[in-house]
């Protein structure tokens, strides 16, 4: 991305926010959380005696996750959600955070590869039955990205350190951080069968360890859509989503046609255009496959929104058949969306949105009526802040979730088995192995490629 289409953009949405002034500003926000009229019932271990009782979880969250109650309050200088996106996209986080993942790819059985960036890197340090965070990360980041690092380095943290001892990983998509394209195929907000491969291929490599799931933005509505599809056979324990996008459809209207969504519109569609052009290289090994016809359409877009893209490619390299190809970028909104299916998540699941959100309106507070699902929407806070607020109620979560709650000892998922070095699951096409090319990898800084934090 040329620094004259970066400077174009940043100042397209700072214009944005200038027009946001208007508003009230809040010195702090409050936070609205919405519980089901019958929360589950949730076992808890007593770590004084080992005894197990039960517990709502309405109960849980009030006293084992306080940072919910807690206002977010943000610096002066970042009074609004466009200001702190803003700071998201150009503020420099590379001395923030540090450290090294341990990668390992994965080769898919139809022939594409995902990255998982293990955290901390020397494995030997974490017992292997400790939990484990299962991140997915935003629309074109990756592991190196600040927001990830904010709650991966306090997560891996030892507990004599002060944090929570715990295993991360992320999951990075097709094409995203380094990780090679290697089929015809990219990824999107609506397809799971990556983080399902990705789930299996961990829990075989550590199958005493309860897995935690963490999605942001586009991450968030793949965890919800991933846990609502399997139920009661999850591999994820529990799941956490930040600023998931919901309804894709509705959320796309309002970008493209608000006078301030327009500006972000286009930087993501700026961002996944050159993330085509940086896997350039892998995609044109496959020229009869049908993304061939599309890749000339997206690279050749000018001025761009969200919508041209994926109209453009996503709608056709997405994910697989027998899903995609879609019709048209509306048919891909509304089969991708997650709002619709809340209500068949059957594991503990926390969803945190921001009222002052630029990208994101459309939020089911209501739950969908479903006991595991607390919903919790800020007034304001959208963006960064200099502390980023987030981390708190996120840390606070994964510690009620990897360590008190009692999970269920007979979990329903299928049997794995390893057949030519390829994990399988009982019953479901696909599979996964891991290939040469991982090892340790520095994540402490942007890698200057896209806007960073979008």
């Amino acid at each position: 991305m040329g620094s004259d289409t970066v400077l174009k953009l940043l100042a397209a949405i700072f214009m944005g926010a200038l027009f946001s002034v208007g508003r009230r500003w809040r010195k702090s926000s409050t936070i609205l959380l919405h519980f089901s009229e019958k929360p589950a019932s949730l076992r808890i271990r007593n770590t004084s005696d080992g005894s197990v009782s039960t517990e709502s979880l309405e109960n849980l969250v009030e006293i084992r996750c306080p940072s919910l109650r807690s206002p977010f309050n943000p610096v002066w200088w970042l009074f609004s959600g466009h200001l702190q996106t803003i700071f998201c996209v150009v503020g420099d986080f590379s001395k923030s955070d540090q450290l090294q993942y341990n990668r390992t790819l994965l080769r898919l059985e139809e022939g594409g590869t995902i990255g998982l960036d293990f955290a901390p890197a020397d494995h030997s340090k974490v017992p292997p039955d400790a939990p484990i965070i299962v991140i997915l990360h935003g629309l074109t980041g990756g592991s190196y990205e600040s927001y990830v690092r904010s709650i991966v380095v306090p997560a891996t943290k030892p507990v004599e350190e002060g944090g929570l001892g715990y295993r991360a990983v992320v999951v990075n998509y097709r094409g995203c951080a380094g990780v090679p394209v290697t089929s015809p195929q990219l990824y999107s907000a609506g397809y799971t069968g990556d983080i399902r491969q990705a789930l299996i291929y961990i829990s075989q490599r550590y199958p005493r360890a309860p897995l935690l799931g963490l999605g942001f933005s586009l991450g968030a509505n793949v965890l919800t859509r991933y846990l609502a599809e399997e139920g009661e056979k999850s591999r994820l324990v529990s799941g956490c989503a930040l600023a998931c996008p919901w309804d894709l459809a509705k959320n796309n209207d309002r970008l493209r046609y608000s006078f301030t969504g327009r500006f972000y519109s286009k930087a993501m569609a700026t961002n996944l255009i050159n993330l085509v052009r940086r896997n350039l290289d892998g995609l044109n090994k496959f020229p009869d496959a049908m993304i061939a016809n599309y890749i000339p359409i997206a690279l050749n877009l000018k001025g761009a929104l969200l919508d041209d893209f994926d109209n453009a490619f996503t709608r056709i390299a997405g994910g697989s058949a027998p899903d995609f190809p879609f019709a048209t970028a509306h048919d891909y909104y509304r089969w991708g969306s997650s709002h619709n299916i809340v209500d068949k998540i059957r594991v503990p699941f926390l969803a945190i949105n921001a009222a002052d959100d630029p990208v994101v309106q459309a939020v089911p507070m209501d739950g969908a009526g479903n006991g595991m699902v607390v919903m919790a929407l800020t007034a304001s806070g959208s963006g960064a802040s200099v502390d980023r607020w987030i981390k708190a109620p996120v840390l606070e979560w994964m510690s009620l979730m990897g360590e008190a709650v009692v999970h269920p000892s007979s979990p329903s998922y299928a049997n794995i088995s390893v057949q030519d070095g390829f994990h399988r699951e009982e019953g479901r096409d696909g599979g996964c192995k891991e290939i040469e090319g991982g090892g340790i990898i520095q994540a402490n800084s942007w890698e200057g490629v896209n806007l960073q934090g979008l």
